[in-house]
């Protein structure tokens, strides 16, 4: 395996809390950075199943007062933030205000982006922070405090210091970065996750083991990372399907959500690859789930890396595996015939065309997809041959 290991750095939030039953914390975790916080909150079953309850008790008790609750319906986009950012700038004064985000990768997105939009932007659209797209714009001031309670296993948003915004002209997904953004607590509670659907459970599962595996792989790897890679894929390779098939199995759920905390912290500190970098594409274009989309890209693009990433793709497969009489690129064959095997217990596409893309899109597709994620792809792909590979893929 290779990695740059002459200097790097490596970060993460600056406390982890994780176990079943630990939302209750949540007020006592945030009364460390003020006393007013915004809540972010997700998708509207967390107000019918009382987790959105059980969270503004806990701060209640913690006397942390909410002047402010963002409701985020899908991904965030510049519109949606802009909007967000002119209401927290409206209610913050000399107090320490935080934010509290609650739910799943795209509420804890959004709050990152609110929280450092809220004093950076000064009259600007997020747009101009972006990477790709925007004016240059940079965050120069310490963003809000960011308190991330995730309650889906796969972003592994509470622990990377970007967010994802869609841009609608052109139709992309860009990042806004700094490492400022960086969530001061995450915490991450597995019981949340058994609310989730066997869908979402699967997309964002699908999302959790692709970020450990590009992460592993990337030209960006580091060594700190690449050991959080090989944990999370221990504890994920065998209970993502139990967690599918049983919602309510602990033990599952704790090993899911735990790796996809994992990830978070993989993909933050070594960067990504292919699957990614389309998925983002995808869901730009198409409005795919995210994870969806990772889960129909990762084994095509295990099968363009497989050369680039021989000895790495082999370490996995002979950590993840039975013991077999296979080496080398059998080896490696078989890794991605068992992805593929998880891929059809979980149910989700296997070719671009059962994802809503039509064949006229995919030029777009593969220009959309060069960025920040391809950049760490073991091999460099250009724009054509991202065409040939998506059409075959087709």
């Amino acid at each position: 395996m290779t990695h740059n290991t002459d200097s790097y750095d490596f970060q993460i939030p600056n406390s982890i809390s994780f176990g079943w039953g630990r939302l209750a914390e949540a007020g006592r975790l945030a009364k460390p950075w003020g006393n007013r916080t915004v809540v972010v909150c997700g998708s509207k079953t967390l107000k019918k199943n009382g987790i959105l309850d059980s969270l503004l008790k806990s701060l209640e008790e913690s006397k942390i007062g909410v002047p402010l609750t963002i409701d985020v319906h899908g991904e965030p986009s510049v519109e949606q933030i802009d909007k967000a950012t002119e209401e927290v700038g409206s209610i913050l004064n000399a107090s320490k205000t935080s934010v509290v985000a609650i739910g799943g990768g795209s509420a804890i997105d959004s709050a990152k982006a609110i929280a450092a939009m809220a004093v950076n932007a000064k009259g600007k659209s997020v747009r101009d922070f972006l990477e790709g797209v925007g004016t240059g714009a940079i965050i120069k001031k310490e963003p809000l405090p960011v308190i991330a309670i995730p309650t889906t296993a796969g972003t592994g948003a509470e622990a990377t210091k970007n967010a994802v915004i869609s841009v609608s002209d052109p139709f992309v997904k860009k990042s806004l970065r700094h490492k400022s953004m960086m969530p001061k607590v995450a915490l991450v509670d597995p019981e949340l996750t058994t609310f989730c659907s066997p869908a979402v459970t699967a997309s964002a599962g699908m999302d959790a083991l692709t970020q450990l595996i590009e992460s592993f792989i990337s030209r960006k790897a580091k060594p700190i990372p690449q050991a959080l890679a090989i944990e999370g894929l221990g504890l994920i390779w065998n209970s993502l399907e139990v967690a599918y098939k049983d919602p309510q199995n602990r033990d599952a759920r704790e090993k899911v959500a735990h790796a996809a905390l994992l990830s978070g912290m993989c993909l933050a500190n070594s960067g990504l690859g292919m699957a990614h970098g389309v998925a983002a594409a995808l869901g730009a274009q198409t409005h795919v789930a995210h994870g969806t989309a990772c889960a129909c890209l990762l084994p095509i693009a295990l099968k363009v890396n497989k050369q680039a990433s021989m000895a790495e793709l082999s370490a996995l497969a002979n950590f993840l595996l039975p013991p077999s009489g296979n080496y080398g690129a059998d080896r490696v064959d078989e890794f991605i015939e068992r992805i593929e095997q998880i891929c059809k217990t979980l149910k989700v596409p296997r070719r671009l065309s059962q994802l809503g893309v039509h064949l006229t899109q995919i030029p777009a597709l593969a220009r959309g997809s060069l960025g920040n994620s391809m950049n760490g792809n073991p091999k460099e792909l250009s724009v054509p041959e991202i065409i040939e590979i998506l059409e075959k893929a087709f």
